[in-house]
């Protein structure tokens, strides 16, 4: 029987230096998209994919993550007594969302440095691991597109998206072969390797992974038996190279959109697009816009 996931890991211990110097004594990930912060949007994710237990690992500087999940008593008792019940309902509904747990990255050592700190919290059971950088619109939660293939297979799946040009150097890059599934070869690979951040004239295809997997627990050993590369970090890619050596790592091409939060430009899109999507905005955004002389 394959096991169920129902654990998460957020890493969320990075200095975010390209938002700086908003991020400066803020953490990126609590920088608000609209009204909610960056990291919100992916426990959201997690929660309508069916994980309720949180892992977020974090480091110095971070400590705003741990209150935004936390109980506020007194803005919920000022709330409580200007009787702004909606308001009070929002604020409830944070804290009471999900079971939470936090683990520190005492360096930023890199993404598998990162996933390997909460090994002690996931213990033997396979689990997601989320990247609140990337936020993902789509009917499906992404996470669940993937949690779809893995009760399927069994094995670790890798969200997907096709990346054109030379931008693809910016990612990590799969070497894979389609799978028919579901009548379908259009969508779900088979991964032979993967390679981080390579030329847009050496990539093995223009399939890019990114921020989103689900993962069975031998990727803390593999982890644990590769060497660090540039600047003593350990990478997950690498740590996933070395998985495949014995386990099968499946990719999803998953259906959505997905917008870059981490990058100026793109956090500014998903910014202007999730407005325009609100139903007590959007309209009045919509005509904003147009009056613009752009």
């Amino acid at each position: 029987m394959i096991p169920k996931v129902r654990k998460a890991v957020f890493p969320a211990a990075g200095l975010g230096t390209r938002f700086l110097p908003a991020t400066k004594a803020q953490p990126k990930e609590m920088l608000p998209l609209v009204d909610k912060p960056l990291i919100q949007y992916g426990v959201e994710e997690a929660l309508h994919s069916g994980i309720q237990n949180i892992f977020i690992v974090t480091g110095r500087g971070k400590s705003a993550i741990e209150d935004h999940f936390d109980v506020s008593f007194e803005l919920e008792h000022t709330l409580d007594a200007k009787n702004k019940k909606d308001l009070l309902a929002v604020v409830r509904g944070i804290s009471d969302m999900i079971n939470v747990a936090y683990v520190r990255q005492k360096e930023a050592l890199g993404l598998g440095h990162a996933v390997l700190r909460a090994r002690e919290l996931v213990g033997s059971e396979p689990f997601a691991a989320v990247l609140s950088d990337d936020v993902i619109d789509a009917p499906i939660p992404c996470l669940r597109q993937l949690l779809d293939i893995y009760e399927f297979y069994g094995a670790s799946v890798l969200a997907l998206m096709e990346v054109e040009g030379d931008a693809i150097s910016a990612y990590g890059v799969v070497d894979a072969e389609p799978v028919p599934h579901n009548g379908g070869n259009s969508r779900l690979f088979r991964i032979r390797n993967m390679v981080e951040k390579p030329k847009a004239s050496e990539a093995p295809s223009n399939l890019a992974i990114i921020g989103r997997y689900v993962l069975t627990s031998e990727i803390f050993d593999a982890l644990d038996h590769i060497e660090p590369g540039t600047g003593g970090e350990i990478q997950l890619t690498d740590g996933l190279k070395y998985l495949l050596r014995s386990r099968p790592i499946y990719g999803y091409k998953f259906e959505g959109k997905r917008y870059d939060a981490g990058d100026k430009l793109g956090f500014l899109r998903a910014t202007v697009e999730f407005a325009l999507n609100r139903y007590d905005l959007g309209a009045e955004f919509r005509a904003y816009l147009k009056e613009l002389k752009l």
